[in-house]
């Protein structure tokens, strides 16, 4: 059987950072790999593959899902769940994208009482 990429440290680390800002969100360790959670609902999940690489997987907007599917290989939709996306990190990982991405996540999966305390960019041609 063909071993998992282990995430390096300094991945759940930057990971972790993100994650810390936002109002009970937690991280755990999960069946493989690291998961953030807020109350019982997952944030995001970091693992690696059989494949070598490490991945992350996350929530998104409908729309967001459907783009997710056709910006190449580095991104993709995962074959669980509606609204669950993921990219592959590695030197090539915008961490500013990955951020906002993440607090969309967040922003989806919390009780809006959390939700409305993060601070979110604007959505362009949103009033």
């Amino acid at each position: 059987m063909t071993e998992r990429a282990t995430v390096p440290t300094e991945t759940v680390l930057r990971l972790a950072a993100i994650f810390e800002r936002l109002p009970e969100c937690n991280e755990t360790d999960a069946w493989t790999g690291v998961v953030w959670k807020t109350r019982d609902a997952t944030v995001a999940h970091v693992f690696g593959g059989e494949d070598g690489l490490v991945r992350v997987t996350f929530r998104a907007e409908p729309d967001e899902v459907q783009a997710f599917q056709h910006l190449g290989p580095q991104y993709f939709k995962a074959s669980w769940g509606s609204n669950v996306v993921g990219m592959v990190l590695d030197e090539r990982t915008d961490w500013e994208e990955l951020a906002e991405l993440l607090t969309d996540s967040y922003c989806i999966q919390a009780p809006q009482k959390l939700a409305e305390q993060v601070s979110r960019p604007a959505v362009p041609g949103a009033d």
